[in-house]
């Protein structure tokens, strides 16, 4: 073969060659764009997370009202519910709130980035209700301290509730003080209760035994009121409890005792004597009552 007909040769088997390697580039170009991707586990998210802070010297886990809270939610709804336990050192020294403010914020970035369509909710129980404060951006003790939820994570909450809150002592609940969460939340404080209650007549029973059933049925239906406007109803029957308002007495309860260290002493005996079937005279009422936003 001549040298100038070998050049030829040469020159269309190289074009042939580019020919089929920018084939290849088109064939393989379009699995190279990046394509949407649903969340991941988005097949396994709860159709409700909930996320509760335990309060001071009880174990690791929800806690005793906490439980109660998401047994009633779960018997009201019928939903899936999700419970995550903020984990944090709930001591007696109560040095560990902004822990338990930082955990709760991780969680629920985790949930809303990976089930976005999934209503939250938030709770906490004495220690617990002071770490919902942070995390609602709640000043403790009038001092601003430790992480709030950032505001874009606001819309994923649809309802908050805390129980033996002792930022009731000083009138700054969530729902008067929360620009996040002040039309989405109650709060509840056992007249009885000396951590909540700022007045004479207190004892510690009313502190730890003081919301299970009562006000943790009707926190229950209350998150049940809000989760109907995101939710299609599945529940077996209606809410439980009645909604929260004046004349309202602690039911039966469990849960520890108090340890050394804990808020201020007991009081005197606290007024009038319950009356028949454990409701209180219609003059006593709820300090910081419960109202529905």
């Amino acid at each position: 073969m001549s040298r100038r007909r070998w050049s030829r040769s040469f020159r269309w088997a190289g074009l042939g060659a580019a020919a089929v390697l920018a084939a290849g580039v088109l064939l393989v170009a379009p699995s190279a764009v990046p394509r949407a991707v649903a969340p991941a586990g988005a097949d396994n998210c709860p159709d409700v997370a909930l996320t509760f802070a335990r309060g001071t010297d009880e174990p690791a886990g929800l806690g005793h009202v906490g439980q109660a809270l998401v047994d009633a939610l779960r018997q009201n709804t019928g939903k899936n519910i999700d419970a995550y336990a903020v984990n944090y050192k709930a001591s007696l020294l109560q040095l560990h709130g902004g822990d338990g403010a930082n955990d709760a914020i991780k969680h629920i970035k985790d949930v809303a980035d990976k089930c976005p369509s999934t209503p939250q909710v938030l709770g906490g129980y004495s220690q617990g209700a002071t770490v919902i404060d942070i995390v609602s951006g709640v000043p403790v003790g009038g001092i601003s301290w430790g992480s709030a939820l950032p505001a874009q994570y606001a819309k994923d909450v649809i309802a908050v509730t805390t129980f033996g809150n002792p930022a009731d002592r000083s009138g700054g609940p969530i729902s008067a003080q929360s620009a996040m969460f002040g039309a989405k939340s109650i709060d509840f404080c056992n007249p009885e209760d000396p951590i909540c209650h700022a007045g004479p007549g207190n004892q510690w029973s009313g502190h730890t035994e003081g919301y299970v059933p009562v006000y943790t049925n009707q926190a229950a239906s209350f998150i049940q009121t809000r989760l109907l406007a995101v939710l299609p109803p599945t529940a077996p029957g209606p809410p439980m409890g009645v909604p929260p308002g004046p004349g309202y007495a602690p039911g039966p309860g469990y849960g520890p005792g108090p340890g050394p260290g804990y808020g201020p002493g007991p009081g005197p005996g606290y007024g009038p004597a319950p009356g028949p079937g454990g409701q209180p005279p219609a003059n006593v009422v709820v300090d910081q009552p419960a109202v529905f936003h």
